[in-house]
């Protein structure tokens, strides 16, 4: 390749510096590598038809055909873009920060099919800013050391900006997140990170104190259903405007109900549907059949899309958001709530021995004495899965989930348990008091071990009134207070029968502990 400036011009490695401008670095064919020059030769190479290169997959896109239609539909300015009102309405500050062309480093929380790459394009677009995207998966810290000198080099030359979107940012390791730490203090580059995972667990502290989180959520149905009528009606522009539909009305309640709040999984299956519908309508024009079939209805739509997976990761936020809603709707005697979260998450493939221990543990923390059978209930569940398998077991888990739901609930026995951790924590070396102690032979006896010991059996109502058993420094502590609650309510009527009992022993002459 030769320049203008007739410069040979060996191996030469091309890469983006501006949408009009081509940055070139020369390569030493005689040692097969790249070779660094005090100089960095551009040519401006005016692009025909003047297309913007934003992304390196438009190259490909040239030579492999018709784009995707998630890509063709993708918004090109902020009034295009679908949902995220709570950070893209007019007037809110991003929103104002954006349309001034104002960016900072950011990372963009948020599950598939939110926006998060989109909303990227669209900042490098109005900030007139390089637009370099990333990939944690698939590049590594090399790569960003060579986007960044680029970037440098960009800044310095062109007196533009540089925006590294680096997308599934979590999946860098502590060290790998620590390389961009001086670049972005320095303005080198502007950071945007994408994420589905939760920031404050997969980044790290110093990078995450130079990032501002913008949490986006699931598209609203209402916003599923606004992307894909505008793909309907623009997504095919060789497609005659008096064509007959090939969707019907509810074909499409069933892509928006397919998507699950996610623009590019609905834009894909109504790509995968069109396509199915077009052979058809092909297949009817070859065989000149004289009736067309109907537009495609939801059981064609299900048909065509098969099965649809439910959106669960079993090692990510989605696990804990799944199992933290089951927990809270058991406690807050939710049936039906508590039998969904549980169907999640059979359906998305958690390991139903894994509920099975949580379970036991709702049986403990949030019903306690108020229902002693809880437990039993629960640990049945457990042995009935263990023996039974899926899916005869999980029918077990739904018998046990429904029991905990409506069972008396009472948090005395966790509260009383956390204080007496507390407790021995605060006191972790109290004597245990004389008369309790185990006395086996002849020395310890003579030393007073058990001592003045009562065997509560040999006493009045089983009951030794008046007999400590705590360390005098704790003496008269209360963590265990029953609540009025099922079950509990009579141990706490036994409770206090045995304090009267101990409050008599007490007061009465002669008595001691």
């Amino acid at each position: 390749m030769r320049g203008k400036v007739g410069v040979e011009v060996a191996n030469p490695t091309i890469s983006l510096a501006s949408q009009d401008s081509v940055m070139l670095r020369l390569g030493d064919p005689q040692r097969g590598s790249q070779t660094r020059l005090n100089a960095v030769l551009f040519l401006l190479l005016p692009l025909q038809g003047g297309a913007q290169l934003k992304d390196p997959s438009l190259f490909e896109t040239a030579a492999s055909g018709r784009r995707p239609l998630a890509d063709r539909m993708r918004p090109r300015t902020l009034e295009e873009f679908v949902g995220q009102e709570h950070l893209l309405a007019p007037g809110k500050p991003l929103r104002r920060a954006i349309e001034r062309g104002e960016v900072h480093s950011m990372v963009l929380w948020g599950p598939p099919g939110s926006g998060k790459t989109t909303l990227a394009y669209l900042i490098a677009r109005y900030s007139d800013r390089h637009f370099e995207p990333f990939s944690a998966v698939t590049e590594g810290v090399q790569r960003v050391r060579e986007i960044i000198e680029q970037a440098q080099q960009r800044l310095r030359y062109e007196g533009r900006g540089t925006i590294l979107f680096c997308d599934e940012i979590h999946r860098f390791n502590k060290a790998q997140q620590d390389a961009f730490l001086p670049w972005v203090e320095r303005g080198v580059i502007t950071l945007i990170g994408a994420t589905t995972e939760n920031p404050s667990f997969e980044l790290t502290p110093p990078l995450l104190s130079r990032l501002a989180v913008y949490v986006l959520e699931p598209l609203a149905p209402e916003h599923i259903r606004r992307i894909l009528d505008r793909a309907l009606k623009e997504g095919d522009p060789e497609a005659p405007p008096d064509a007959e539909p090939l969707l019907a009305e509810d074909a499409l309640e069933a892509l928006v109900r397919y998507a699950d709040g996610d623009a590019r999984r609905a834009l894909n299956a109504l790509e995968a549907v069109l396509f199915h519908a077009r052979r058809r309508r092909v297949a009817e024009a070859a065989a000149k059949a004289e009736r067309r079939a109907p537009p495609l209805s939801a059981a064609d739509v299900e048909e065509i899309l098969a099965k649809r997976l439910p959106r669960y990761d079993k090692a990510g936020e989605e696990h804990f958001n799944l199992i933290s809603a089951l927990h809270k709707a058991v406690r807050g005697s939710d049936v039906e709530g508590a039998l969904y979260w549980l169907a999640r998450m059979i359906a998305g493939g958690e390991d139903p021995l894994y509920i099975a221990r949580r379970l036991v543990r709702i049986a403990s923390e949030d019903i306690g004495l108020a229902d002693p059978r809880a437990l039993s209930v629960a640990l049945a569940a457990k042995d009935a899965y263990h023996f039974l398998g899926s899916p005869e077991g999980e029918l077990a888990l739904a018998e046990a989930v429904i029991y905990l739901a409506t069972a008396p609930k009472s948090n005395r026995v966790y509260e009383a348990w956390s204080e007496a951790v507390e407790a021995a924590r605060e006191h972790p070396a109290e004597p245990v008091p004389l008369h309790i102690r185990n006395a086996p032979t002849p020395l310890l006896e003579k030393l007073g071990y058990g001592a003045g010991y009562r065997y509560d059996h040999a006493e009045p109502h089983a009951l030794a009134a008046g007999q400590e058993y705590l360390p005098e420094g704790l003496r008269g502590a209360k963590w265990y207070r029953p609540s009025d609650r099922g079950y509990e309510k009579k141990v706490a009527e036994r409770i206090a029968w045995w304090e009267e009992l101990k409050r008599r022993a007490s007061s009465a002459p002669g008595e001691s502990g």
